[in-house]
């Protein structure tokens, strides 16, 4: 039987990317003033429809591009693709 995976695995390979491309942990940014900045270059997971996909910080208003380009799926297929992506990265 195999292990499910959760939202916490799919945060900590997010993470992973993040760290290893440099980019901020987290998408946004509150300033003293309490607006919010996006963090572009930022990695983070997007759910919609029932599934999960990684997304990519692109532009200063919140603007994304979709990295996982099959779609809002399982957090199984996100996270065998997202280790595929640092397999790539790191090798």
């Amino acid at each position: 039987m195999r292990e499910r995976i959760t939202n916490k695995d799919i945060e900590s390979l997010c993470n992973r990317i993040n760290v290893i491309t440099g980019a901020s942990l987290s998408p946004w940014t509150k300033n003293k003033d309490g607006v919010l900045r996006a963090n572009i270059g930022n990695y983070h997971i997007s759910g919609a429809y029932g599934g999960v996909m990684l997304h990519k910080m692109v532009t200063e208003g919140g603007g994304v591009t979709a990295i996982s380009t099959t779609g809002y799926g399982t957090k199984r297929e996100l996270y065998t693709w997202m280790t595929a992506f640092i397999h790539g990265m790191t090798v």
